[in-house]
């Protein structure tokens, strides 16, 4: 009856999310049934349970607090300051408006945690300086649309948490392991956007000329007006790497720290008679019911997720999966690049936290029987799924970034090969130099080289 319950969970799985069931519910509904079909109705106590537990850890706070910090620094004016600083630092380069966008992507990302928000706050900003540089707006659109993935994989990031959790491991080690990785990508990206890019040298002189800063204080002044907002990445950071809070606690100052950099930066603007301010009173309900919404609907992923994930060891799924792909090859590089190849078509049609969620139980026991540490092969995973955000029919990435850039996908899809090519090289060299994401958390003593899962507390 145990092979009846997988095929039918699979079935029902899969059949749903064809029909556009919210993945919560197709998780959930699926995993009852492959439950019932195993003739363990008494198991069906268990789920509730499971749900519940699922969503009672310490760690998975620092979510509702990373998400408001993120919805109050996107309100704010950071993405504005952000660009305004990387055209100062890269932007007077030939191409140095796609360095830009790149760049402003990898800072916004990090720091809202959310890709989504990086497309919509940066490439609103860079998408139409792109296009008055004589760029497609299709180039314009799949750059923010790749580089925006940068900020997953530089910390902090929500899908490292929903990870550490699922993994039982450290979220500050992964936190600083995906740095490298997340510099790496946003560096080839670079690469691919010079490389592709086709801008009208005239048209892109006059443009490099207007975002000029007037003078050396004007760019001194740029700069220093984008510093507020990368000490959130350094408070949360080095307060983690101190000892003085944990990720948990430091996304709770985040928020704070959000809140203060947008009320200083709306006196700023007031100042200096900029646009008017995001951040006020009044938008503060709307961004708090913003926030609420998306931990609901992350929570309920994770409870659904985690009653998935029962039912799985229940039916034995991760034995049997790590049995049969072992014996088609003991060989780790195979193994790796067909766990990658699995991953990168699961990211086409589902979305990250469920993916996590339901393939790190599997996957993980064989990435650890290879001698793989836990959080290297999270990053691997993340930078894996992150790829999965740009490519339809479930792309999140890929129609936030149609609809900032007013786009169809049919006129990226050439234009944005170049970066898949920029991603997967990525891939490539963060899974094979396993180095490259665990030298600095091995480094500052975040993990135990002897010891392959380590807690947070």
């Amino acid at each position: 009856m145990i092979e009846v319950g997988v095929t039918l969970l699979i079935l029902v799985f899969a059949a749903l999310l064809l029909m556009h069931v919210p993945v919560a519910f197709a998780v959930g509904v699926a995993a009852v049934v492959g439950l019932l079909a195993a003739s363990d109705a008494e198991g069906l106590t268990s789920i509730a349970g499971r749900m519940a537990a699922g969503v009672d850890s310490f760690p998975l706070l620092a979510i509702p607090f990373f998400v408001l910090a993120g919805n109050v620094m996107g309100a704010s004016g950071t993405a504005k300051r952000l660009v305004d600083a990387a055209r100062v630092l890269v932007g007077w380069m030939p191409g140095g408006l796609s360095l830009v966008n790149v760049v402003s992507c990898m800072l916004f990302g990090s720091i809202s945690g959310s890709a989504a928000a990086a497309i919509s706050s940066i490439g609103g900003v860079t998408i139409p300086a792109l296009e008055a540089e004589g760029e497609d707006r299709g180039y314009a659109t799949a750059l923010s649309t790749t580089a925006a993935t940068t900020g997953l994989l530089i910390p902090p990031s929500n899908v490292m948490i929903v990870y550490a959790v699922v993994a039982q491991t450290s979220v500050a080690a992964l936190f600083f392991a995906g740095i490298g990785p997340g510099i790496l990508l946003g560096m080839l990206i670079m690469v691919a956007a010079l490389l592709t890019r086709r801008a009208d040298p005239a048209m892109a002189a006059r443009a490099r000329a207007e975002g000029r800063p007037k003078s050396a204080m004007d760019g001194l002044v740029r700069i220093l007006l984008a510093l507020p907002s990368l000490t959130l990445i350094v408070v949360v950071l080095g307060g983690i790497l101190g000892g003085v809070f944990s990720a948990t606690e430091a996304a709770a100052v985040s928020v704070l720290l959000a809140f203060v950099i947008g009320v200083f930066d709306r006196f700023v603007q007031a100042a200096r008679r900029e646009e008017a301010p995001k951040l006020t009173m009044r938008s503060l309900p709307r961004i708090v019911h913003l926030s609420t919404t998306t931990t609901a609907i992350v929570m309920f992923l994770i409870a659904t997720s985690q009653a998935m994930s029962w039912v799985l060891a229940y039916l034995r799924i991760p034995q049997t999966f790590a049995t049969e792909l072992l014996a088609i090859t003991s060989d780790p590089i195979a193994l790796l690049v067909l766990m990658n190849v699995t991953l990168l078509v699961v990211g086409t049609f589902l979305d990250m936290t469920p993916a996590i969620l339901i393939f790190t139980p599997i996957f993980l026991p064989v990435a650890e029987s290879l001698g793989l540490h836990p959080a290297h092969f999270g990053i691997v995973m993340i930078l894996n799924l992150s790829i999965g955000l740009c490519t339809p029919p479930v792309g999140t990435c890929l129609f936030v970034g149609c609809s900032v850039g007013k786009v169809s996908i049919p006129r990226i899809t050439k234009p944005i090969l170049p970066f898949y090519g920029a991603m997967v090289a990525a891939l490539a060299v963060t899974t094979g130099l396993e180095a490259l994401s665990m030298w600095l958390p091995s480094s500052l003593d975040l993990i135990d080289p002897g010891t392959p899962v380590v807690s947070e507390h």
